[in-house]
């Protein structure tokens, strides 16, 4: 394998030589510039990257966290973080947590041990505290991670009160709710605004809560058994797509009949909801423009190499895309 001293001495000159044109540093004469070019190109010498970038304190690759690769809004999420750093000139790379906090912290060792410039993070079980000794720019996605590291969100709370208000619209009078889970700021965030609009009602029941894990099979199950306990329950606004994909299939298997008995409206906006039957309502995020912008974000802070320097963090709106699942008549008529 061509090593730098190959080149060196093809070129004629020292290895520190070398080391400056692959480098861009210091004072290279255009002559000696031609040769070592004209050597590296001769030999088809491609430089190391780990020796470089601790020459340089620099990787050019950040990395990003997402707890289920599995759920379709990580991939766009994932592919506009990646759109972005190739823009910029940055390797990428996707870690798969399972949302498990030791897998997290394992993945954070190992990329800190190969110079990881910085790391878009969405998880619900770091602290802030777990993160502080890594001394790495870092953005959090999706979910907010303390009050020191910024955060690309949405207006989970204001459009989780939009997405029950909407239900109520369409002529339900008991509305449960399958959150994410806990711990997750996000999934808190939808859980207060379901009650902000359903603890104004005197029907307003702590049981009609449940939790689905953010996955269809969890919500399933949890469908099942709140509409086996609470038949009289005629709306659901689960906290994300997958976890209302799960709901359209537990109102089928219990032969309720969606939406004239059961309205459900979920919450991402994946593509999935488009081909479910029925097809899901929604409350969509813009989630190619958050992955793009948390990208943003961490190549700018990156950029600073001031982890002291205060990012302010970013809230998109959510639009409310109305589709078969909450087409229901009004009991004006009726």
């Amino acid at each position: 394998m061509t090593t730098i001293r190959d080149v060196a001495k093809l070129a004629d000159v020292s290895v520190a030589t070398v080391s400056r044109v692959l480098n861009q540093t210091g004072n290279v004469s255009p002559k000696t510039l031609q040769r070592v070019e004209a050597a590296i190109s001769q030999l088809n010498y491609q430089p190391n990257d780990v020796a470089r970038s601790l020459f340089k304190g620099r990787s050019k690759m950040i990395a990003l966290f997402v707890p289920d690769i599995m759920n379709p809004f990580f991939p766009e999420l994932a592919r506009a973080a990646e759109d972005v750093a190739s823009k910029h000139g940055y390797t990428f790379v996707l870690c798969n947590t399972d949302g498990d906090g030791e897998k997290e912290l394992t993945y954070l060792k190992a990329l800190k041990q190969k110079s990881v410039d910085g790391i878009i993070i969405v998880s619900s079980t770091l602290s802030k505290d777990a993160m502080a000794h890594l001394d790495l720019p870092i953005i959090a996605l999706d979910r907010k991670i303390g009050t020191n590291i910024a955060a690309v969100t949405v207006n989970n709370r204001k459009a989780a009160q939009q997405a029950v208000t909407h239900l109520q619209e369409v002529g339900c009078k008991r509305i449960a709710h399958i959150r994410g889970p806990q711990g997750a700021s996000n999934a808190e965030d939808r859980m207060a605004g379901y009650i902000d609009i359903v603890g104004q009602t005197d029907w307003f029941n702590p049981s009609f809560i449940c939790e689905g894990d953010y996955t269809a099979d969890h919500a399933y199950k949890a469908a099942l058994d709140l509409l086996q306990q609470h038949p009289e329950i005629d709306g659901i606004f689960a906290a994300n797509d997958l976890m209302g994909v799960g709901v359209l299939k537990a109102a089928a298997a219990l032969g309720k009949k969606v939406p004239d008995e059961l309205a459900v409206i979920g919450f991402d906006g994946i593509a999935l909801g488009e081909v479910t039957i029925p097809t899901l309502s929604t409350m969509a995020q813009p989630t190619y423009d958050i992955g793009a912008r948390a990208a943003e974000m961490l190549i700018e802070h990156i950029d600073t190499y001031d982890l002291n320097r205060f990012v302010e963090p970013v809230e998109y709106e959510v639009k409310l895309i109305k589709r078969q699942s909450t087409e229901r008549r009004t009991n004006d008529d009726k």
